[in-house]
C-alpha cells in the first residue's frame, strides 16, 4: 500500500508540472492546445519516471538505460490515448482544454501508468528470499 500511496504521490508531482507547462504554453504563449499538453506530458512524464525509480520503487537492480527504454515503450503509449482523447474531447465534444486533459489523465494515469511501472518499468530482477533452512544431515 505504502508504494501505491507514493505512486500516487509521484503522479501528483507530474501532473503539476504537466499542467503548469501545458497552462503556460497555451494560455499565457498561445500555443495549440494540443501541442502544449503533449510538452506538458513530456515534462510531467520525465519528473514522473524520475521520482518513480528512487523513491516510489526504489529500483537501482536494473540499469537506468534498460528502464528509460521500458519508461519509453508505456509512455509512448499512454501520450497517445491522452493526446487522442484531450483532442477529441476539446475538439468534437467541445470541452475546455484543461477540463479535457483532467478526464484523460484520471481516467488513463492510475489504471494504465501504476501498474505498468510496478509490473514492466521498475520490475525488480532480484530473487525474492523466502524463510527456508538449508538441509542438514539429520534431515536426511
Amino acid at each position: 500500500m505504502l508504494t501505491f500511496l507514493r505512486a500516487q504521490t509521484a503522479s501528483l508531482a507530474a501532473s503539476l508540472v504537466d499542467f503548469a507547462v501545458t497552462f503556460l504554453l497555451v494560455s499565457i504563449l498561445g500555443a495549440w492546445y494540443v501541442v502544449g499538453s503533449m510538452t506538458g506530458t513530456i515534462l510531467g512524464g520525465l519528473c514522473n519516471f524520475l521520482i518513480g525509480r528512487s523513491w516510489v520503487f526504489k529500483s537501482k537492480s536494473d540499469r537506468m538505460t534498460v528502464q528509460m527504454l521500458r519508461y519509453l515503450v508505456v509512455w509512448m503509449g499512454y501520450l497517445l490515448i491522452v493526446t487522442l482523447g484531450i483532442y477529441g474531447l476539446t475538439r468534437y465534444v467541445e470541452i475546455n482544454y484543461i477540463l479535457s486533459k483532467l478526464i484523460m489523465t484520471g481516467l488513463v494515469g492510475t489504471p494504465y501508468n501504476y501498474l505498468l511501472q510496478k509490473k514492466f518499468i521498475f520490475l525488480s530482477k532480484e530473487p525474492v528470499h523466502q524463510n527456508v533452512r538449508p538441509i542438514n544431515d539429520d534431515d536426511v
